[in-house]
């Protein structure tokens, strides 16, 4: 058995035993999610549990009033806001947006990494959220909560490394095991917090660019080709594939010399990465 399958079916089993556990969504998401799941429930009862959090609702109402989202009228307060978003795109936002808060670290290495995972789901989920809008009938914000859900998997991952001598000492080895396993990890992770298939879908398969649901285009799709993207420039692997063998690039139009930073509009996603790295 390799050194990687060791790690995840001992990490697999720490879970298990409850020696370390999945990271659960931050209390703002999870009460909104309760809310609305409530049968008959008002904009006033999801706009206050959102204002009881100053933080989130100061970045909801920056996201309303965004490109992508705003309409002739500045929304000023929650309750509007609630009001226009409607309830799933207001949870899934509000979901997003509490991301956050769970990408932190107690050691240099981890904390570093962390940070750059955020960044980078930043990142990808912006370019999936005008993805999904210009190219799709997807709804925007289950495609940019997929964006920045879709590395989740590596959380435990750096967790579970931080007891490793033989992984704090050898990055290299550490940041392997992280492209490898984060996947798995992620569905795991995803299954607890009852996501939806399409989403848990995202974390499981955006790594594997042969992936191909058929002509239906869906958020793993979408979340692929976004992460391609924002490899462009550097020195990724996913900066130097041919975008003709990817069925998602090809579905969504994007292969050949198509790049979604020359597409008008780009100035959306980069307003809105703006927000949620905040």
């Amino acid at each position: 058995m390799s050194l990687t399958e060791e790690f995840f079916e001992s990490l697999v089993s720490d879970i298990n035993s409850q020696r370390i556990e999945l990271p659960t969504l931050p209390e703002v998401a999870l009460k909104i999610r309760d809310t609305v799941a409530k049968d008959d429930v008002s904009a006033k009862e999801v706009s206050d549990v959102i204002s009881s959090d100053a933080a989130m609702s100061a970045r909801l109402l920056q996201v309303v009033n965004s490109p992508l989202y705003r309409g002739a009228q500045l929304i000023d307060d929650v309750n509007r806001a609630v009001a226009r978003l409607g309830f799933t795109t207001t949870r899934d936002l509000v979901t997003g947006l509490a991301m956050r808060q769970m990408f932190q670290a107690t050691t240099e290495a981890t904390d570093t990494r962390l940070r750059n995972i955020w960044e980078h789901s930043t990142q990808v989920a912006s370019i999936s959220q005008m993805l999904a809008k210009t190219f799709t009938r997807l709804k925007p914000d289950q495609a940019m909560l997929g964006g920045l859900i879709h590395d989740i998997g590596a959380l435990p991952i750096l967790v579970r490394a931080e007891d490793s001598d033989e992984l704090m000492n050898d990055l290299d080895l550490l940041d392997n095991m992280i492209r490898e396993l984060h996947p798995r990890v992620g569905t795991l992770i995803l299954d607890s917090w009852h996501f939806p298939d399409e989403l848990i879908a995202v974390v499981a398969e955006h790594e594997n660019l042969s992936y191909d649901s058929g002509e239906k285009i869906t958020y793993v799709d979408v979340i692929q080709v976004a992460n391609i993207q924002s490899h462009l420039g550097t020195d990724h692997y996913l900066a130097n594939i041919d975008l003709n063998d990817v069925p998602s690039c090809v579905k969504l139009g994007l292969a050949g010399d198509v790049d979604v930073v020359d597409i008008d509009g780009y100035e959306v996603v980069d307003e809105m990465n703006q927000i949620l790295s905040a």
